[in-house]
């Protein structure tokens, strides 16, 4: 029998109680995953029903997800489908953007609100302190935006954080990603610039580079579906 006021005593039961809490938050790791990625998915399905001004809760966000989205698929930078599930390049959507643009798997989905079609693209970039994120969705002619949501991991309050609110997802309405036939994305510039012949929305007072990150976002992520763009309906 161990001396319970022995080292070797001490050492032994340490070992043990760190076995035990180790397997303990390995098995509650286990249990709760299965819930996060749920929940992941849920939100992420608000956020797209958001880019076309569909508003839902957790509740019913998987019923009218239902309802509004058509279709999903993959296409690639020429513009051709290709297989693969969207939804799954879309968790993974953060290692995507990082690839050269010709390598890129790019999810698109389809909606129909008020028996029109809309396409939803989504979007991965980099704010001031942390990602930034978000959808856009086009008209049918697959150049004017529809709506848009943005979304942030750790953007100032009452600074760059305003990018979640619908004050400025909404400048996006209206604008177009191609002119004269070409890819010309959307800017986010200072209150009253322009920038050429590019659209443009204000960006956030006081957040000049969160405005800066979601400009180049949408750049960097819309451009590969330059090819899809034009295709004419």
């Amino acid at each position: 029998m161990l001396n319970k006021e022995g080292n070797k005593y001490t050492v032994i039961y340490a070992a043990v109680m760190v076995i035990i809490v180790a397997m303990a938050l390995a098995f509650t790791a286990e249990t709760l995953r299965e819930r996060q990625n749920r929940n992941a998915e849920i939100d992420k399905k608000m956020q797209l029903l958001r880019s076309i001004k569909v508003a839902s809760t957790a509740n019913n966000a998987e019923e009218l997800f239902r309802t509004y989205i058509t279709s999903s698929y993959i296409i690639t930078s020429a513009g051709e489908r290709t297989d693969g599930d969207a939804f799954s390049i879309n968790r993974e959507i953060e290692k995507e953007v990082r690839k050269p643009a010709n390598e890129r798997k790019l999810p698109v989905y389809e909606a129909t609100v008020d028996g029109t079609k809309k396409y939803i693209i989504p979007l991965y970039g980099a704010g001031l302190w942390g990602p930034v994120w978000g959808y856009v969705s086009l008209n049918s002619d697959r150049n004017t935006v529809y709506g848009a949501t943005f979304g942030h991991k750790g953007e100032t309050p009452g600074l760059g954080a305003e990018i979640e609110t619908e004050s400025f997802s909404s400048r996006f309405s209206g604008k177009h990603l191609l002119r004269d036939g070409k890819f010309t994305s959307i800017a986010v510039v200072k209150s009253g610039q322009t920038q050429g012949d590019v659209d443009c929305v204000d960006g956030i007072s006081g957040g000049t580079i969160t405005s800066q990150g979601v400009s180049a976002m949408l750049k960097n992520c819309l451009q590969p579906y330059e090819a899809f763009l034009k295709v004419e309906n």
